[in-house]
């Protein structure tokens, strides 16, 4: 069996077992299940703390890894990342008191505080900047008011708990994160088993993007209907029992959807229909 490990609380948890059910997959009903079997499938999930999972996959006793790519650049596990999923998104960043800190430049001999050590780290060597890191678990905005450090690193979404802080972000982001597939660096790239994984979730993301879109319209109208609606490779166009008219169907993407609607209304477009998209394969 293939054998995946899978967060088992936090943010990424609740996403991630709702992309494997879509995927197809069976998942746990209590949260206190660390592990099921889906023999359908032939899948064994491993539900891990979020941080180990790299660790796990890295050791070769798990074969593939959902986690999140700053939980893997921190980790420093021998593991990488093959699919990005695109949920749990976020940015990390630099923050300090304000007017204390112009630019990375400045935080050399200054001390950070973030529960990212490992990225942290390997971005001020990567920039060259002579900086301590100290790593603290949960929230570090704190740590400037209390003297542990100057400056922190830490995510940040809308800034608000920075500014409540009393802190500003500063420098370029660290990096961005979201939800990736992971595996153990040099394994075998195309295992058959493994490719079936990555080919339900990546149909899983191209099914939450687009949505199918169904129409009418006359002949005459149909390159500039097309030009709209080019599909995926191109739409499928059915003859209508009254002569001179045409169904269309193709997939859009689901953002343009109703921009689109209007523009083939505009050219004379009816019975325009969009449907869902469950599941597929491209």
């Amino acid at each position: 069996m293939l054998r995946i490990a899978v967060p088992n609380k936090g943010s990424l948890s609740g996403p991630a077992a709702e992309m494997l059910h879509e995927a197809g997959y069976q998942q746990r009903r209590e949260s206190k299940e660390l592990r099921i079997v889906d023999p359908v499938n032939e899948v064994e999930f491993f539900y891990l703390r979020p941080r180990d999972i790299a660790i796990y996959v890295a050791s070769g006793q798990l074969d593939i890894g959902l986690t999140g790519r700053d939980l893997l650049i921190d980790s420093g596990a021998d593991a990488e990342e093959i699919l990005p999923l695109g949920f749990a998104r976020s940015t990390f960043r630099y923050a300090c008191k304000p007017g204390t800190i112009g630019g990375l430049a400045d935080l050399a001999g200054k001390t950070v505080a973030t529960s990212y050590e490992g990225i942290v780290a390997a971005h001020l060597a990567e920039h060259g900047i002579d900086a301590s890191v100290v790593h603290l678990d949960g929230a570090v905005e704190t740590a400037i008011q209390l003297g542990v450090a100057q400056v922190i690193a830490d995510v940040v979404e809308t800034g608000t708990s920075l500014r409540n802080a009393g802190l500003e972000v500063v420098a370029e982001p660290i990096m961005k994160s979201e939800a990736v597939v992971i595996r153990r660096t040099g394994s075998d790239a195309e295992d058959p088993k493994v490719q079936q994984f990555l080919r339900r979730l990546q149909g899983v993301l191209v099914a939450r993007t687009y949505v199918m879109m169904d129409y009418d319209c006359r002949v005459e109208q149909l390159e500039k209907a097309v030009a709209l609606t080019p599909g995926l490779e191109s739409p499928t166009v059915s003859p209508l029992h009254n002569e001179g008219w045409v169904a269309v169907r193709a997939m859009v993407p689901a953002k343009e959807a109703q921009r689109i609607m209007d523009d083939l209304y505009d050219i004379g477009a009816r019975a325009i229909l969009t449907t869902a998209i469950h599941a597929c394969r491209l």
